[in-house]
């Protein structure tokens, strides 16, 4: 990566950032960006990301790369160790080492932003900004070996009343985000003009936004009458008896589920069970009790291989009694034992329509979910193992998958964890059933409706996101060009 020389001239409009600002920007990255991921905080909090983005675009203005690259990796660190501090219980201090690797991310964008502000001037290097950001975080949550989706822009503005996720999608709302940031220098010039002060602006902002939390809370929130009715239990490592004891629980409580959630019967017709629920394959008593109890079953489990391996499986049991579907996890978690990927993804052909299940982590890959709503699904079912002992922040941070996805695809989800927070979302992102953490054996149930024909939808950055890809190596390539060509003609 080229390396700014402080003692050539910049381009015009160009004003290298002195290191008390910077590092006050930095303060105020790092406060903005845990104030838009801390659940206790109201609504109106999550549009702190947009200064977090900002702060990471004006640290691009230091003297040289290096700064920049330096300056964005202490604060990628500083937000994302706090938020992974469950990853010192998983990994111990190579825990260290991963959080350096995703603070990585987030200097190498302040650095080739600093490289665009410099080569092409502000006004026209910030244009690039946008693109810079959506390429890399698209290429650092989907595409390379340590691919990890988490804490970015869009999980902070999924519920937001305003924010159209179902159009952009989870990278479109982050490129939103950046360009907005981008052109606030450009409004407070602006405002200078027609003599109105940036702090005034920002409360009636504040207000407004307060006010549409509360009274338009993120789309309909009426539940509509449902054709499907799905219950999930949590689980964490059970026993035989304990798994069976729980589905005769469920038979036992659905009958004081609110008549007004779903339909005239609330018989349930699919129980889900989460991830690693069975050791192995579904034994002849869980089949058994499907048969007997006329419900079909979604439990996970591990199904053997040739060889000492295994498949992490989502086994469908009928209300016969019998096998009909299966799916193997097709991203097993990075050093963890957890079985091999799946070979190929398929939607089940349900009595209610197309259904899509994809198992725990496979739900962060939007590479993984969009073949499903390309093969027709009309809902998506997740059976989730996400450990106690992994705490409850862990938690928070994986439940914020499930509304995006929802919002994204515009289809229903079921989401059942070992140990909390289970989910069942509509279509258009809303929480309308949950199990807290830890809850042991809490039952939740949820409503789902799948009208006929009418399936889910890929979002408009499933095609900017790749693009930005494109673009941000092809700016890479050009910069490693141009240092090599300065070398040569030295």
């Amino acid at each position: 990566m080229a390396e700014t020389n402080p003692t050539t001239n910049p381009p015009a409009g160009y004003q290298p950032l002195s290191w008390w600002r910077a590092v006050l920007l930095a303060l105020m990255a790092v406060v903005c960006f845990h104030a838009a991921y801390t659940p206790a905080l109201p609504g109106p909090w999550a549009l702190a990301i947009i200064g977090y983005v900002a702060g990471l675009i004006q640290l691009a203005r230091l003297r040289t790369t290096r700064q920049s690259f330096y300056a964005g990796l202490a604060v990628g660190f500083a937000c994302g160790a706090p938020q992974l501090i469950f990853f010192w219980k998983l990994f111990g201090a190579g825990a260290i080492a991963l959080w350096l690797v995703l603070a990585f991310w987030t200097s190498v964008f302040v650095a080739l932003a600093h490289c665009a502000l410099v080569r092409f001037g502000p006004m026209r290097g910030a244009l690039l900004i946008p693109f810079l950001w959506t390429g890399l975080e698209y290429f650092r949550s989907e595409l390379y070996y340590l691919k990890f989706s988490w804490l970015n822009v869009g999980y902070t503005l999924a519920e937001w009343p305003f924010m159209p996720i179902g159009i952009l999608g989870m990278y479109g709302v982050g490129f939103a985000v950046v360009f907005f940031a981008v052109a606030i220098p450009a409004i407070c010039r602006f405002l200078r003009q027609i003599e109105v002060s940036l702090i005034k602006l920002v409360f009636l902002v504040f207000l407004i936004a307060l006010f549409a939390a509360i009274l338009l809370p993120g789309g309909s929130s009426r539940i509509r009458p449902a054709n499907f009715v799905l219950a999930g239990v949590q689980l964490e490592f059970p026993t035989p008896d304990e798994i069976k004891m729980s589905l005769d629980k469920i038979i036992s409580a659905q009958a004081n589920v609110p008549l007004k959630f779903y339909r005239a019967s609330t018989n349930t017709d699919l129980i889900v069970l989460p991830e690693y629920t069975l050791d192995g394959e579904p034994t002849q008593e869980l089949k058994d009790w499907c048969r007997e109890n006329r419900k079909f079953l979604i439990v996970g489990g591990r199904d053997s291989s040739p060889g000492t391996n295994y498949f992490n499986t989502a086994f469908v049991i009928s209300t016969n009694g019998e096998v009909v579907f299966k799916q193997v996890k097709c991203t097993p978690i990075q050093f963890f034992t957890d079985g091999l990927p799946a070979t190929e993804q398929k939607v089940w052909e349900s009595p209610w329509g197309k259904i899509g299940i994809c198992i725990c982590y496979d739900f962060s890959y939007t590479r993984v979910t969009d073949e499903l709503v390309r093969q027709g699904a009309q809902m998506l079912i997740v059976p989730t193992m996400d450990v106690a002992d992994w705490g409850r922040h862990q938690h928070e941070l994986h439940a914020r998958v499930a509304p995006v996805r929802a919002a994204e695809y515009g289809i229903p989800i079921f989401r059942v964890a070992s140990s909390g927070i289970s989910q069942g979302v509509s279509r258009n992102g809303q929480v309308q059933a949950s199990a807290p953490f830890p809850g042991e054996g809490e039952i939740l149930f949820f409503g789902a409706q799948l009208p006929p024909g009418r399936k889910g939808s890929l979002p408009l950055d499933r095609y900017l996101a790749p693009a930005c890809v494109v673009v941000t190596g092809i700016f890479i390539v050009w910069l490693v060009v141009e240092r090599l060509r300065r070398k040569k003609y030295a």
